[in-house]
């Protein structure tokens, strides 16, 4: 593996800051519903990744998925579909940090559900690790009693990012990642739509709720489709030639900081929040960040593990 350059740092953190962003266009593309937003993006994100593959062949890694996995790699597309529909109604329920603030606990859970869907055994460490991210959400609850709603749908949002991420761990030791994109993106799409057609029969939502209504929030979807959701899961994919999963994984867990500073700018008072919030976001942000350090140092002092 190279060793990364500096401006390789600098385009990961870029890849990070992009995601950080995507709450805030949610925003930005209000009144437009949720279930729009997703299959609006999804759409267009399929149609991004095949030409991505056209002209950029996916290879050494089989270029076609078995009919089994195809319908897995739907399937977890659908988790996808659930997943951003849960986002983005935690930001239009609360706001973009809030919304943030919860999605920072995903990495938490996946400590525990990796146990339970790889079968290897509970870590101590990791039930220490959920505590304190529990007692972050108590202070964020207690100080933003009116924003729960928004702060529960986030966390269950990165519940599900944290079960299909577990779930592609799988998948990339036989497929080739923007194969494995393009599939599940189609299944989100699929997913979103079925959804978005409930939705609409059910709800009798205005027109101004299904399309952008400006240019300008057209130009926003272009954004998040093909820039937040096209380029920057395709550059991630590049630059793991170049970093470990330790280093990239700590460098996401940044993203809820990115996002909140940026909603902060853009949105101001909208986005201004109780000194209470920011601690139990600061005291979310300091366990995502300790955990893998911490993970690292249990398993040298556990015996017979060594560098």
């Amino acid at each position: 593996m190279p060793n990364p350059t500096f401006r390789d740092y600098l385009h990961l953190h870029f890849i990070v800051l992009i995601w950080g962003f995507t709450a805030i266009l949610g925003l930005l593309l209000e009144p437009l519903g949720a279930p729009a937003l997703v299959v609006l993006r999804t759409g267009l994100a399929t149609l991004g990744l095949w030409a991505v593959l056209y002209f950029r062949p996916a290879t050494p890694l089989a270029a076609n998925p078995t009919p089994t996995d195809n319908w897995k790699l739907l399937a977890t597309g659908g988790i996808i579909a659930v997943h951003w529909l849960a986002f983005f109604w935690a930001a239009r329920l609360a706001n973009a940090s809030v919304c943030l603030a919860g999605m920072a606990t995903s990495s938490l859970w996946a400590s525990v559900l990796e146990p339970v869907l790889l079968k290897r055994r509970v870590k101590g460490l990791e039930i220490v690790m959920g505590a304190v991210v529990m007692f972050g959400l108590y202070l964020i609850f207690r100080f933003e009693f009116d924003k729960v709603a928004g702060l529960v749908v986030a966390v269950f949002s990165a519940m599900l990012a944290a079960l299909f991420t577990i779930i592609n761990s799988r998948f990339t030791q036989r497929y080739a990642s923007l194969v494995i994109a393009r599939q599940e993106m189609l299944g989100a799409f699929l997913t979103s739509a079925v959804l978005g057609a409930v939705y609409v029969a059910l709800v009798h939502p205005s027109p101004e709720t299904l399309l952008p209504q400006r240019p300008a929030q057209w130009l926003w979807l272009l954004v998040l489709a093909f820039v937040c959701t096209v380029y920057a899961y395709t550059a991630g994919v590049g630059l793991l030639r170049k970093f470990s999963p330790y280093m990239a994984i700590l460098t996401v867990n940044l993203e809820p900081v990115y996002g909140i500073l940026l909603a902060v700018l853009i949105f101001n008072d909208r986005e201004r929040m109780t000194g209470g919030f920011y601690l139990g976001t600061l005291v979310i942000l300091l366990a995502v960040l300790a955990y893998p350090f911490l993970s690292k140092q249990t398993m040298r002092e556990e015996p017979g593990i060594t560098n």
